[in-house]
C-alpha cells in the first residue's frame, strides 16, 4: 500500500476520532453543569442568547464562587441561628409581615456569615446557584413576597408560603447544604 493511500485512510479516521472526542467533552461538560446547577441550568439557558452563552455564564459563576471564602458554621453560631429562626417563626402568629422581613434579614445574615457577598440580590442568586441551585427558586419566591409585604400587598397565605420558602434555603445554608465543592483537577 502506498503512503498516499495509507494517509487517505488514516487522516479521516483521526479527524473522526478528534471530532467524537470534542463532542463527548462538550456533552460531559453540559451534563456536569446540569447536575451542579439543577433547575438553575434551565433558567439560565432560557435567559441566555445561546446555549454556549448560558454555559459560559454558569462557568463564570463557578469561577467566582471558587474565589469566595465560603466557610462552615461553628456549632455555637449554628445554634444561635436556629434560635433566631424559631423567634422569627413565633413572630409570624402576631405579625406575619414582620416575621417575613425578619426571615429575609436572617437568611441574608446567614449568607454573609457563611462568606457570600450580600449587597446585590441578583448577584446573591448567581453566587448561591453554584451550590444551592435546587433551593434557589424558594429564595426567589420568598423574596418576591417580601417585596409585596413591604407594600402591604401580600396575603397571609403568601406570607406563610414565604416563610416556608425562606426555611428551605435557611436549612440548607445552616447545614452547609449543597456540600463543599471539591477542587477541580
Amino acid at each position: 500500500m502506498s503512503t498516499g493511500t495509507l494517509l487517505a485512510i488514516i487522516i479521516p479516521i483521526v479527524v473522526v476520532i478528534a471530532v467524537a472526542a470534542v463532542v463527548a467533552s462538550l456533552f460531559m461538560r453540559r451534563r456536569k453543569l446540569r447536575e451542579r446547577f439543577g433547575p438553575e441550568y434551565e433558567r439560565t439557558m432560557g435567559d441566555a442568547d445561546s446555549r454556549m452563552a448560558g454555559e459560559r455564564e454558569l462557568r463564570a459563576r463557578e469561577k467566582r464562587h471558587d474565589a469566595l471564602d465560603i466557610k462552615p458554621l461553628d456549632s455555637s453560631v449554628r445554634d444561635r441561628y436556629t434560635r433566631d429562626w424559631t423567634s422569627a417563626q413565633d413572630e409570624f402568629v402576631d405579625r406575619p409581615e414582620d416575621a417575613v422581613h425578619h426571615a429575609d434579614r436572617l437568611v441574608t445574615s446567614l449568607m454573609h456569615e457563611r462568606g457570600y457577598p450580600t449587597q446585590d440580590f441578583e448577584q446573591q442568586l448567581k453566587d448561591l446557584s453554584v451550590e444551592h441551585g435546587r433551593t434557589l427558586e424558594h429564595y426567589r419566591a420568598a423574596h418576591d413576597v417580601d417585596a409585596l409585604s413591604t407594600r402591604h400587598e401580600a396575603t397571609t397565605e403568601q406570607l406563610r408560603g414565604a416563610m416556608v420558602h425562606y426555611r428551605a434555603l435557611f436549612d440548607e445554608l445552616l447545614s452547609d447544604g449543597g456540600g463543599r465543592r471539591h477542587a477541580r483537577a
